[in-house]
């Protein structure tokens, strides 16, 4: 009997700790977003302006990362070939980090560092954006792009964490030591530009 109440006792314990520790993670995760807000507001409307102005003269958003940024840079392409909230026409979005014979390949026959440098310089035109995204904010592979996207005259965007090295048009910042709450405030600025984005093109 002893036993069994020891047993229910242990796990009421371990219940009430993992419920304190979901809802502080919750906690942290609004300070972080709240601080971007804060932050990083006039840098997200400035993306949101760039890629505005880049799709309507009938050029694309070019979207790239590592991880779970690259699992990011394909949602936000894929927000904005498909739509986010409203019905609207297509817009031109590309992830670099989808076709793994180019991805492999430049990876193998010239160096990791070159996956998205290569694929800026063969499909990005001046007017276009490049769109990188680091949540250490010093992804060698990321920063080269970024680099060379702007030697060709490409509109350049840079979504990190809080010690970016990146040296973009645009810089939008996330002020975070957990990799975690940085990548989660990165899909909320992800999202609050793509619904700025989208409310311009609804019904266009």
């Amino acid at each position: 009997m002893l036993d069994a109440q020891s047993t229910v006792a242990a796990e009421g314990e371990r219940r009430t700790a993992a419920a304190a520790r979901i809802r502080a993670i919750f906690a942290q995760a609004s300070t972080v977003h709240l601080a971007t807000a804060e932050r990083s507001t006039s840098a997200m409307s400035a993306a949101a302006d760039a890629m505005i102005a880049a799709l309507a003269r009938h050029n694309k958003i070019l979207t790239f990362g590592n991880g779970g940024s690259a699992a990011d840079a394909q949602h936000v392409a894929a927000e904005l070939v498909g739509r986010f909230q409203r019905n609207r026409q297509a817009l031109a979005a590309m992830a670099l980090t989808t076709d793994t014979s180019i991805i492999t390949s430049i990876a193998n026959d010239v160096a990791y560092e070159q996956v998205f440098v290569r694929q800026i310089e063969a499909m990005g035109r001046p007017g276009d954006v490049a769109f990188g995204i680091s949540t250490s904010g010093r992804s060698p592979n990321v920063l080269a792009a970024l680099a060379r996207a702007r030697e060709l005259q490409l509109t350049t965007i840079a979504l990190v964490g809080p010690r970016a090295e990146a040296v973009a048009d645009i810089v939008i910042p996330v002020a975070a030591d957990s990799t975690a709450r940085i990548q989660e405030a990165h899909r909320t600025a992800l999202h609050a530009i793509c619904e700025l984005v989208e409310e311009t093109f609804a019904g266009a």
